[in-house]
């Protein structure tokens, strides 16, 4: 019973760690911007998904006591949702960013960042109605999902921030992007199948 954490963070950080909107945005800041420059930016980001998971967490672990039907649905929208954006991720080629501008984003930029993503809505929906038993208490579940969530970034945001354009650079447009964007996404798609297949004994 509770929060399947270990497997929550094997998919949060397969989530966190690949190509999405807002690795992309981080990725661009730090290569027009420099990583310092980018460090504002970077931590309303991170920041940013806590706006969401709270209310999310709260309203779904409400409504999955007096709706457990919806929440099963809720489960297998998010599923296939992160099937497809893993499908997507795939077939995702990766292109160095260049850009224009003398002023970096700030903290108030990166904290809309999430909020208006939907691979962070959806990333945050799987994870409550994949790696939380519907019995566990709405103030657990929520604070597990958070501080997994904040982890990952925490690791991971900067990494994209500062490293990610060199990334992007040695990689683009030869055999091994390919390798790595299919190694990104059969990660995706295990931690998932992994919960699903063995989550219920949890």
């Amino acid at each position: 019973m509770g929060v399947a954490t270990i497997s929550f963070l094997a998919f949060g950080a397969s989530q966190v760690g690949t190509p999405g909107p807002a690795n992309m945005v981080l990725l661009a800041t730090g290569a027009r911007y420099g990583f310092r420059a980018a460090l504002p930016f970077v931590a309303g980001v991170a920041l940013g998904k806590q706006l969401i998971i709270w209310p999310i967490g709260f309203g779904l672990m409400s409504l999955a006591e007096t709706a457990p039907w919806f929440f099963e649905i809720l489960k297998w929208a998010s599923v296939a949702y992160i099937f497809w954006l893993a499908w997507k991720v795939a077939n995702l080629r990766l292109s160095p960013n260049g850009g224009q501008g003398s002023t970096p984003p700030g903290f108030l930029a990166g904290l809309a960042v999430h909020p208006l993503n939907p691979k962070a809505w959806a990333m945050i929906i799987t994870g409550f109605t994949n790696f939380v038993t519907v019995e566990t208490p709405i103030l657990q579940a929520t604070a597990t999902i958070a501080i997994c969530l904040f982890a990952c970034q925490a690791i991971f945001h900067p990494i994209w921030a500062y490293g990610g354009d060199r990334i992007a650079r040695l990689v683009a447009g030869k055999p091994a992007e390919k390798i790595l964007m299919r190694t990104l996404a059969a990660l995706t798609v295990a931690s998932v199948l992994f919960v699903l297949i063995g989550g219920e004994s949890t």
